[in-house]
């Protein structure tokens, strides 16, 4: 006997779906997975997303791990991750930590086979600088981010970027355009540094601009070393749902092979025990049931937003839409999520090829499950 789903509470799976039976009912992806975009930490936390991952067809994927965690996690992954070198943000001493102290990761980073670092510039870092005296701490083309391009550049790795942020913050968060810049703005270091680095750079979270394809065409036309990944879920959803399919097809179509597959899942053992001080990781799960739905509902919606033509509510809450309009919204509604249907041989060069032939990981890896 089947059960019709009963509506929750939980902001990762406000349909009641069963996230484990759903992966069986949809299929397999037309090719196993390589998410470029995580952030997987924690031993358990780990068990939980490799069984979601797996349910949902991915294969591989490149973690924003912390050194050290990376044993733990590399023990319960295995072959299945590569790792993507970070600074450490738990490090009290901000300037040590995105200098020299970030150097040294990248080079012990790099000793574990990572391919790739990590350049977070979002306009909040300016909050995060601020605090000890230096609102260009994390600025993209500041002194010590520069300092880390080069050792990362001379070990020919490639960037990973997160730059600006969604137009609902800038609407909200960043209305203070002296202090935070426009959105436009962020932009003109990344230009730069891409001419003066020509290593492959990803831009994370459809580079950041996933509200307008006409101002990535450009970026992606005067950069072929940029490339775009699809995480951060919530937002790509949000946003990606909002663009006809025929325009959508065509944007990916024209950039087939710069456009990657990511989900920006964050695991963390902190999401498995109900926290009564409710630190920010427990509010996002608080069981180990809770934490699964967390990490599933995001393949659930990436695969339904890539390949159905599902058309109805997200299961995942989105609070975005409450900061924009209080007046018609609260923390768990959700935004429609518009399924886009792309064509099987676009699939396979999003979920798969784009990321082997720019080299995260060895096609043998990725080769099509018997």
């Amino acid at each position: 006997m089947t059960h019709e789903p009963v509506p929750t509470t939980h902001p990762a799976n406000l349909l009641g779906i069963d996230y484990l039976q759903a992966a069986a009912t949809f299929g397999p992806p037309p090719v196993p997975i390589i998410d470029v975009h995580t952030h997987i930490n924690g031993a358990t936390a780990s068990g939980l997303y490799k069984k979601a991952a797996e349910a949902w067809g991915i294969q591989s994927c490149c973690s924003m791990t912390q050194l050290e965690q990376v044993e733990t996690v590399a023990d319960v992954l295995g072959d299945m991750v590569r790792f993507i070198a970070i600074p450490s943000f738990a490090n009290p001493d901000r300037r040590t930590a995105h200098g020299s102290d970030f150097l040294d990761r990248i080079r012990s980073f790099h000793a574990l086979g990572s391919r790739i670092v990590k350049f977070w510039a979002a306009p909040r870092g300016v909050d995060y600088g601020d605090e000890i005296g230096d609102p260009d701490l994390l600025r993209l083309d500041s002194p010590l981010r520069r300092d880390a391009m080069d050792l990362a550049a001379s070990l020919d790795m490639m960037f990973m970027v997160h730059v600006a942020d969604p137009d609902t913050w800038f609407a909200t968060k960043y209305h203070d355009a002296q202090r935070y810049g426009t959105k436009a703005w962020q932009y003109e270091s990344l230009e730069r540094l891409l001419d003066l680095y020509p290593v492959p750079w990803i831009a994370a979270h459809f580079g950041g601009w996933p509200e307008d394809l006409e101002v990535l065409d450009g970026l992606l036309s005067r950069h072929a070393n940029l490339h775009l990944d699809t995480s951060a879920t919530k937002w790509m959803v949000r946003e990606l749902s909002r663009h006809d399919s025929e325009t959508f097809q065509a944007f990916l179509q024209k950039w087939a092979g710069r456009i990657l597959f990511g989900s920006d899942i964050v695991t963390s053992d902190d999401h498995l025990k109900a926290d009564p001080e409710g630190t920010e990781m427990t509010a996002k799960a608080a069981s180990l049931d809770e934490a699964f739905d967390l990490y599933a509902s995001r393949y659930w919606a990436l695969r339904h937003l890539l390949e159905s033509n599902y058309d109805g509510p997200s299961p995942i809450a989105d609070p975005d839409l409450a900061m924009v309009d209080p007046d018609q919204h609260g923390p768990l509604d959700s935004p429609r999520l518009h399924g886009h249907s792309l064509p099987r041989e676009l699939l396979e060069m999003i979920y798969s090829e784009a990321a082997t032939q720019l080299g995260l990981i060895e096609p043998r890896q990725a080769s099509s499950a018997s």
